[in-house]
């Protein structure tokens, strides 16, 4: 098969590290890719916001799948485009990922279909929001309402963060916004990922990752600091009732709309005391879990790509490592702010030779005299496995130790929800 994967981070480059192990696979483009991609297969310019000049390739290069691995393209309609010209695409229409590229989208189905949530209010006028945000108190949740890279939540702690909150996506000049405000939910957060063909969802693997830049979860709200796989917390019953109470009413609901989902639903979870509620959806792997997730999976990934889009996940059979998969997330000096770019990173293959370590680029690139360099904010994931998650910590850690670049730096402490320390 000729694929096409769309993207250029650490997702990117593990769902093509994953897609070269599958004796279905040909030829493999990554557009734009990263230097990791081009260990995998063809990196290409495309600009993919431009949809014809991507049809325009598939038809040239008679490509068989393209898979979207990042949710702008998804929100903007480019499986739609695709399959309006007969070019098979994994990921969700435009029109059913808006259970990621609107929080507000989410919450009204989550009423409809009775899904565990947040209680919540939608607003666009921003002294009616500071009113609401006054009468309820804090701690209290804003969400901007469309995508925000992952970073569009605040979680306010009095009610001036909150207000400040609101007045950073409301206040004035802010033209055609709009924004969810939450009760704030307690317990612990986790990530659980299915595969969706329209009708059927079949369970993946759960995972849990860190959000703060800072050790202790302090500091700013990232992509995402580092994540493991599987995460202790989801228990097989806690599982069951994701897949039972949140998953499929939400996989029905979207098919009784004629919107049906196909690709990966991705839940962020808040598992409280009454049982698990959904924080919100992502329509795509997550980043870096997809990190921690590839590595573990043993099943043929592009098999479960094509019997998704084929609607055939009824005869999919997952199989996964019994081993744990942690990643640490490799920044740059000054992220998430001002990150420090055009920095040389040195010695990674001494980190990839080590045993059960694979080094996932997510922000790189080659500079003019050919070396690599730092090229965004979430440089490098570095991916350990082992039979505990204690073991693939250290095996992480003592990696990513072994890089040269003094001008990064990460988390010491990824993992410590799952071990019960922070050290």
């Amino acid at each position: 098969m000729r694929v096409l994967l769309i993207g250029s981070g650490g997702r990117e480059h593990a769902l093509a590290w994953k897609l070269t192990q599958s004796p279905l696979l040909g030829t493999l483009f990554i557009a734009p890719g990263n230097p990791g991609t081009a260990q995998c297969g063809t990196n290409v310019a495309l600009d993919v916001t431009r949809h014809a000049d991507v049809v325009a390739f598939c038809r040239e290069e008679k490509i068989d799948l393209v898979v979207v691995g990042p949710e702008a393209p998804l929100v903007a309609g480019l499986i739609d485009d695709l399959v309006a010209v007969g070019i098979k695409a994994f990921g969700p229409s435009k029109a059913a990922a808006q259970l990621e590229g609107s929080k507000a989208f989410t919450k009204e189905l989550c009423v409809e279909a009775h899904i565990p949530t947040a209680r919540y209010a939608r607003f666009t006028d921003c002294e009616a929001a500071k009113a609401y945000v006054r009468d309820h108190g804090a701690p209290i949740v804003i969400k901007a309402d469309g995508l925000a890279a992952g970073k569009g939540v605040v979680v306010a702690d009095t009610v001036q963060q909150a207000i400040d909150a609101v007045e950073d996506n409301l206040g004035q000049g802010v033209i055609g916004a709009e924004i969810v405000i939450e009760e704030c939910m307690f317990g612990e957060e986790a990530s659980f990922f299915a595969l969706v063909d329209g009708t059927i969802a079949v369970a993946l693997a759960s995972a849990q990752d860190h959000k703060r830049v800072g050790d202790g979860d302090t500091g700013p709200n990232t992509g995402g600091m580092g994540a493991y796989s599987p995460a202790p917390v989801v228990t097989s019953a806690i599982e069951a009732r994701v897949m039972a109470e949140i998953i499929n009413p939400t996989v029905a609901a979207m098919a009784k709309r004629g919107t049906p989902f196909k690709g990966i639903l991705f839940a962020g979870l808040m598992l409280t005391e009454t049982g698990p509620k959904l924080i919100e959806y992502n329509t795509r792997f997550g980043d870096p879990e997809c990190e921690v997730l590839m590595p573990r999976l043993k099943s043929d990934l592009l098999s479960l790509l094509l019997a998704t889009v084929d609607g055939q996940l009824s005869d999919a059979r997952l199989d996964w490592s019994d081993e744990a998969a942690l990643t640490v997330v490799f920044a740059a000096n000054g992220y998430p702010a001002r990150p420090k770019t055009e920095t040389v990173i040195g010695s990674l293959e001494r980190a990839s030779a080590m045993a059960g370590v694979t080094v996932f680029h997510a922000g790189t690139k080659r500079n003019e005299d050919g070396a690599l360099v730092a090229n965004g904010g979430r440089v490098l994931a570095v991916t350990a496995m082992a039979g505990r998650i204690s073991d693939a910590r250290d095996r992480a850690y003592k990696a990513i130790q072994s890089i040269d670049w003094p001008d990064g730096f990460y988390r010491s402490d990824i993992g410590f929800r799952a071990l019960g320390s922070r050290k």
